[in-house]
Order: C-alpha cells, then sequence, then structure tokens
C-alpha cells in the first residue's frame, strides 16, 4: 500500500492537473481562435469568395485521376478564424486558419518556415490546391479556384496551446503562395482522406491530420475536435475556441445531438451531412446532403432554395453586393429558419440570418441596410452538395467533428437566440 503522504501528493497532483486549461494526460486541448477580415485589398466581395470555394468543393472528385487533375479546395481569405500555432523547436508561431474544408497542414505564406532540430524534410513533393487562394505558385483569381501547385513536405513538432506537443507531424512548407494576405497557412481538420493525392511521389498515401496525431499519440483520449464561435460585433475579436479530444461544457446548453455523415455524392468527402430547411411552414430545401464548413461564411443553398427563401421573406438582391436585403418593418415580420438534421430542429432566428449591421462597411455594404447570410450555392439542388453550412450558421450553434465515429454533432449555446446582429 502506499504511505498516505504519498496517496495524498498523488491526489494534490491530480488536482492541479484538472484545474490547468490546457490539460495533459488524455485530457481536451482548448485553443483560442481569433475571427479575421481580410481587407487589405479594400472591401470584401463575400460573396464572390464563397462562391469560388463552393465550386472547387463541388468539383473535387472521389475518382483519384480527377481529384489530381482537379482541387482539393481549403479556405475563404476574405473573411475566417485563425488559431495561433507553434513549428520546430524552438518553436516559430505561424498564424494559421482552422480549415475543416481540407486536412493537410502548411505554413510559409507570411511567416517563412525556420527549421530546427526537430525539422526533418521528407524529400516528398506535397501539392495543396485552394478555393480562394493557393499554396506555391500560380496567379490569383477572385472568381475560379486555382489549380495544381506544389511545395516540400517536412515532419516537425507543432505545438499548441502551452507546450503541448505533436512530434513528426506532417506539414507543408509553402516557398511561394498567392491568395493569402496577413496569414501563414492552413490548419487542416477536414477528414484524413482529403489528404490523399497530395504528396506527388505517393499519392496513395494519407497523411494523418493534426487531431489523428493528437490521439494517435496519447495526448488526447477521444479523436474529436468542436468549435465554438461568438457572433462578432466588431471587426477583429477572439471570440472563438477550438478543442482537440473533447468537448467544452461551458460553451454550449443543453446535450449534444449527432448525426452520421453523410454517404451520399460529393459531400461525404467532407464533414457532409443530411438535411432539410424550412422556413415557418414552407419547405425551402427538402432532404438532401451538404457539409458543415468553417471555411465558407455564408450559408449557401441550391438555386431553386434560394429562389423559395427570398420570395418567403420578400427580399431584394442588392448589386453591390450579391446579398438579400430587406427593410426594418420587413424584419420585424421574419419568421425562424429551420435547418433540420435527423429529429432535431437548429432554428436561426431572424437575428441569426442577418449579416452583423456594424460590419456592413466590410462587405461594401450600405449602413443602414439589413443584410442577409443565406445566399445560392450557384447549382440547382440534387447535384450531391446542396448547401453549405458556413461559420454564420457556426456561430448559433456549437459543432463537434467526431473522427472515430463518423458523426457531427451540434447543440445550443448562449448565443443561439441572441440579438448581436
Amino acid at each position: 500500500m502506499f504511505p498516505a503522504a504519498s496517496l495524498l501528493t498523488i491526489l494534490l497532483l491530480a488536482l492541479s492537473i484538472a484545474g490547468s486549461r490546457f490539460e495533459v494526460g488524455n485530457s481536451p486541448i482548448t485553443l483560442p481562435i481569433a475571427r479575421r477580415l481580410n481587407t487589405s485589398g479594400g472591401t470584401i466581395n463575400l460573396l464572390q469568395h464563397d462562391k469560388a470555394r463552393a465550386a472547387a468543393l463541388k468539383d473535387h472528385s472521389i475518382s483519384t485521376h480527377d481529384r489530381r487533375a482537379g482541387s482539393i479546395p481549403a479556405t475563404n481569405d476574405a473573411i475566417g478564424y485563425t488559431a495561433a500555432i507553434g513549428v520546430g523547436s524552438p518553436a516559430t508561431t505561424y498564424t494559421l486558419i482552422v480549415d475543416t474544408g481540407s486536412s493537410n497542414t502548411w505554413v510559409g505564406a507570411t511567416t517563412p518556415y525556420k527549421m530546427t532540430s526537430t525539422s526533418v524534410n521528407t524529400g516528398q513533393p506535397v501539392m495543396v490546391d485552394y478555393g480562394s487562394g493557393a499554396f506555391l505558385g500560380m496567379t490569383y483569381n477572385d472568381i475560379k479556384y486555382l489549380r495544381l501547385s506544389t511545395g516540400t513536405e517536412y515532419t516537425d513538432t507543432v505545438t499548441l496551446g502551452s507546450g503541448l506537443t505533436i512530434t513528426h507531424q506532417s506539414i507543408g512548407v509553402a516557398s511561394t503562395s498567392t491568395g493569402f494576405t496577413g496569414i501563414d497557412g492552413i490548419l487542416g481538420i477536414g477528414p484524413v482522406d482529403l489528404t490523399v493525392d497530395t504528396l506527388i511521389n505517393s499519392p496513395a498515401t494519407t497523411i494523418p491530420t493534426v487531431t489523428d496525431n493528437l490521439y494517435g499519440q496519447g495526448t488526447i483520449s477521444q479523436n474529436v475536435v468542436a468549435i465554438f464561435f461568438e457572433p462578432p460585433t466588431s471587426p477583429k475579436v477572439i471570440n472563438g475556441e477550438l478543442t482537440f479530444g473533447g468537448t467544452d461544457a461551458t460553451k454550449y446548453t443543453g446535450s449534444i445531438a449527432y448525426t452520421p455523415i453523410s454517404p451520399y455524392g460529393s459531400a461525404s468527402d467532407f464533414w457532409g451531412i443530411n438535411e432539410s430547411i424550412t422556413y415557418g411552414t414552407t419547405t425551402i430545401l427538402s432532404t438532401t446532403s451538404g457539409i458543415v464548413d468553417t471555411g465558407a461564411t455564408l450559408i449557401l443553398i441550391a438555386i431553386n432554395a434560394f429562389s423559395t427563401y427570398q420570395s418567403a421573406i420578400g427580399a431584394t438582391l442588392d448589386q453591390t453586393t450579391g446579398l438579400l436585403h430587406i427593410t426594418s418593418t420587413q424584419y420585424s415580420a421574419l419568421k425562424n429558419l429551420n435547418f433540420n438534421v435527423g429529429s432535431n430542429i437548429y432554428a436561426l432566428t431572424p437575428n441569426g440570418q442577418i449579416w452583423p449591421r456594424a460590419l456592413n462597411t466590410y462587405i461594401g455594404g450600405s449602413t443602414g441596410f439589413i443584410y442577409f447570410v443565406v445566399n445560392s450555392i450557384g447549382s440547382p439542388s440534387g447535384q450531391g452538395l446542396d448547401f453549405i453550412n458556413g461559420y454564420t450558421f457556426l456561430e448559433r450553434f456549437y459543432s463537434v467533428f467526431d473522427i472515430t465515429n463518423a458523426r457531427i454533432g451540434f447543440a445550443k449555446t448562449s448565443y443561439t437566440d441572441a440579438t448581436t446582429n
């Protein structure tokens, strides 16, 4: 038996670890994430960026040949959420966009990659293409997604939070990049199969993601990543949280309800789900497949669904922003927009359906206008990817991406019904 003093020491040590924000020993790892608006080129053409990403996502093919000739899309550079990640030992800190729509992690777009004693050049060319920018080479185009770019794969130590490390993490190192301003790269937390064909000399190889390696190396006990966003009221704010290895019960209310990953169409390659959408008693979109995506800002729905929604709310299409807008009188008559997932309803209140009015000028809008965050994906329903629930949806609901069980969970937060916009 242990002496009483030893048992007390062990107990105190356990309590000390449990009280730490960044917990070690198979406990969740929580990182702050910040909302970023890229206004370096003036006002943000929000819809254009999201539609470029949507086109890349939809063109992604399960077939190896088509995927290599096409695109593995990543992020919307107009608006996104970033996390500070350390690479190397001693670590260089990089600002990386958190992206559920891609799975490679790469650095070097702004801050050059700094080799240390933990850096290993694998000699592998790596290829990753993005929906609104390119990792290495090519000319930036605001509308069409970019293709075929190459870099170099390294393995290195990656640090999350306060000294929690992943060893031998595969990262892509950019020698040049386009379409990324003021950020250093991507933290890919999508399904691992998205890494297939990114190593040019070993196209069949899958590359473990950051989440996979945290789990595989025993740092976290669940192969799960959860995301919390707080709706913004100003351009620059740290208002998000990324949790690896579990969930943060202080960020949601009630229970988390899970739905399986959709097996249908292009959505099955990503964090795809099945859902229908209703506005009051009006069916906007019948049950179909689409994705949950931190790399998109808006909620994009099939053309026919968008037309039905526009008619239901009586909105006018704004020629400057491409977004729907209504009058204050119309706003007072708005109903909830219901996202029906399994047996659960996730209701966007009228306030949750509109763009933050304090940020109207950043998207080229008029200060007194009421703009909507719901828009057209650019193709009719039945295409295998009929909606994208971007982070304007995720700002109202806690989301959990469960890799082991191939499912996504949602829960309400204190902001689900809040009036912030």
